[in-house]
């Protein structure tokens, strides 16, 4: 509750502000020392310092990040979020492979091949999932209780990791199709599977892993959830759909390519996490929070790896540097350039098929803020998936605060990464 006055009151006074980094801001607004929960001690020294420093969205999720950081324990060594959750990774990998395998040879050779040992990735949307059902494992309404779960906390845990493992292969089967789309080499730093064993395969093998995730999310009963994740599947084609389609107007929207981001990216980590608090029989209101921490983290990510499409190499990503703008695809760093040189929306409208444009689009974005204001935008929405953190029922429960703290720790490493 403080921490969300103390940065309302931050948001009041941003014109005042002048010139200050926000590590600095930071160190003057708490003096050094762990945020007090004191109320009035926050507003002697958010007033304190507010008439005189700048702070940009950046900033503010640095300061958010840092006050979530010290209110936990300033002597407490970081969080490694992934290794919270480790062992249960580990149980879901091999549960995983053991899903997908086919009764023909060549379809199950296909289907696993990204859950392979070594190029299974670092299973970031079962991480996030399972340390969301951690941060949720809180008392419930005793009209939940009594649902069909039963109330068990094996049993529960058990049927949030089968929503890890559902979203995963999902997950899976829109990067096989997609390379289909976009005519892949690679992914995930190995041969793409259209690549390796063709187009006809590498979509049968999406399909056969989307008819695994229905035969799964079948097994949990759940009318809610099921309709939940079936509508991730809807959003997943239509964003694709949005992407192959779009008029001249459109692929110079910023509006319009956040709903294809959210569409193509964002809503399966939000609806899974949504999922996962529908599971726990927790209220409309924890569901939504859920639901938002997913959305708001789903966009900074895919944010990020525009900017690291432009920044990045092909050895760091995995793929190919400049793919997007080399399939014509328009992303935030070129729409902010656009609204800098306006003169870049006839390079656009050409689509990107010669490879002079392809430099001319460089060049202006080089030129532009289109790369700063992207980073921006991508901790705005951190900042927000923070927001929802932070607003969830309070606990005194360690493992709930450490799991909460930990998705707080992904937020910022999600718009720090290079790779």
């Amino acid at each position: 509750m403080y921490l969300r006055w103390a940065l309302r009151s931050l948001s009041r006074s941003r014109a005042g502000f002048h010139g200050c980094s926000s590590e600095r801001f930071f160190s003057t607004a708490c003096c050094g020392h762990i945020l007090s929960r004191n109320p009035s001690e926050i507003r002697s020294k958010v007033l304190g310092c507010r008439e005189a420093f700048l702070w940009g969205s950046r900033g503010l999720h640095d300061i958010r990040y840092q006050i979530h950081q010290d209110r936990s324990s300033a002597a407490e060594e970081p969080l490694d979020p992934f290794s919270l959750v480790a062992d249960e990774l580990s149980i879901l990998a091999n549960r995983l492979r053991a899903m997908v395998v086919a009764e023909v040879p060549k379809l199950a050779s296909a289907a696993e091949y990204f859950f392979k040992m070594g190029v299974e990735g670092k299973r970031f949307r079962p991480t996030v999932l399972l340390l969301m059902a951690s941060a949720l494992n809180m008392p419930i309404p005793q009209s939940a209780a009594d649902g069909v779960f039963g109330g068990l906390p094996k049993e529960l845990r058990t049927r949030q990791q089968c929503i890890a493992e559902i979203t995963e292969m999902i997950h899976v089967a829109s990067l096989l199709h997609d390379d289909v789309l976009d005519d892949a080499d690679t992914r995930r730093g190995i041969g793409s599977l259209n690549s390796v064993m063709g187009n006809k395969l590498s979509v049968l093998a999406g399909d056969f892993l989307l008819s695994r995730a229905c035969v799964a999310l079948a097994s949990l009963k759940n009318t809610e959830v099921v309709s939940l994740l079936a509508t991730v599947v809807e959003h997943l084609v239509t964003g694709e759909t949005m992407q192959m389609t779009t008029t001249s107007e459109q692929r110079s929207s910023m509006e319009y390519y956040l709903q294809k981001t959210y569409y193509k990216t964002a809503s399966l980590i939000s609806n899974s996490c949504k999922a996962i608090a529908l599971l726990a029989g927790q209220t409309a209101e924890v569901s939504v929070l859920a639901y938002d921490y997913g959305r708001n983290l789903g966009l900074a990510y895919q944010l990020i790896d525009d900017v690291l499409d432009f920044t990045g190499t092909s050895a760091s990503l995995g793929k190919g540097s400049l793919s997007d703008i080399r399939h014509g695809i328009v992303t935030a760093p070129i729409l902010f350039a656009m609204e800098e040189f306006p003169q870049l929306h006839e390079v656009v409208d050409r689509g990107f098929d010669s490879p002079s444009d392809v430099d001319i689009a460089l060049d202006y974005l080089g030129k532009s803020r289109g790369i700063e204001r992207t980073r921006e935008l991508a901790a705005e929405h951190a900042n927000r998936a923070v927001e929802a953190i932070d607003a969830l029922p309070e606990s005194d429960d360690e493992d709930v605060l450490i799991s909460r703290r930990a998705l707080v720790d992904l937020t910022h490493r999600v718009i720090t990464r290079t790779k």
